[in-house]
């Protein structure tokens, strides 16, 4: 049960981010915060990464979590700069940008550090198994 609530998370936030990052901005509210679409980017791809992860860790439970955290932060990689190719080529309202591609590979860092981090703790490796 927790295995498909992983990968449903996972593949919601991967569609709520392509969605968000496509929709024209003028629809969104805005926020009158110095480089607030940066945090926010950081933030898309820090909960991508945690939730990607955590879902493939039930499919490929014989690889070793450093290939994980290494195949996390390829496919985060890759999806950010495809969302950028795709607001430059296929939106007329939004351009690509490749400071948001190192805030989305920075977001990804930040949630392996932490996986890392949360790694040692006994409880969740309990979850995990």
């Amino acid at each position: 049960m927790l295995k498909k609530i992983c990968i449903g998370a996972a593949l919601c936030w991967t569609a709520n981010i392509l969605y968000l990052c496509l929709i024209r901005i003028s629809e969104l509210p805005e926020i009158k915060i110095s480089y607030i679409d940066k945090y926010i980017h950081a933030f898309f791809y820090f909960v991508f990464s945690l939730l990607w992860f955590y879902a493939l860790q039930f499919y490929f439970k014989k690889v070793s979590r450093k290939k994980l955290f290494v195949v996390v932060v390829l496919m985060a990689f890759v999806f950010g700069i495809a969302i950028e190719l795709f607001q430059t080529f296929l939106t007329t309202s939004r351009s690509g940008d490749v400071i948001d591609v190192v805030a989305n590979t920075a977001g990804s860092l930040l949630a392996i550090l932490l996986i890392r981090f949360l790694g040692k703790n006994l409880f969740l490796n309990k979850i995990q198994e």
